[in-house]
């Protein structure tokens, strides 16, 4: 089976680091750590099969099926598939205001 090379962006390894440290504001250390963890399972799992991510609902509508997500509890975990590579963009809790975020961020609107 082909793997997938995962990278993972700047703009995502902060958003990364936002989670984190909103969960140990509320939580602790241990507790972000291990739903660190468990995101970078999730969006390193893209390896095997990318393409099994659907395709974000919000940009959907809009016709874009550039991009696809996966996901780990309520974290939204948006990536490209390009080539041979699996490009991590964007980690975000998904109760956010997704529509506004994903057009910033990957639409540069």
């Amino acid at each position: 089976m082909k793997r997938y090379k995962v990278l993972i962006t700047e703009h995502a390894l902060l958003d990364l680091d936002d989670i984190a440290h909103h969960i140990t504001l509320r939580d602790g250390p241990a507790r972000a750590e291990q739903v660190g963890r468990q995101i970078e399972q999730a969006y390193a799992s893209l390896s095997l099969l990318p393409n099994r991510g659907n395709y974000p609902r919000e940009l959907l509508e809009l016709g874009n099926r550039s991009f696809r997500e996966v996901h780990f509890k309520s974290y939204r975990i948006v990536y490209r598939v390009l080539g041979p590579q699996v490009v991590v963009l964007l980690v975000a809790d998904g109760r956010r205001d997704m529509h506004a975020l994903l057009a910033r961020r990957l639409l540069a609107v």
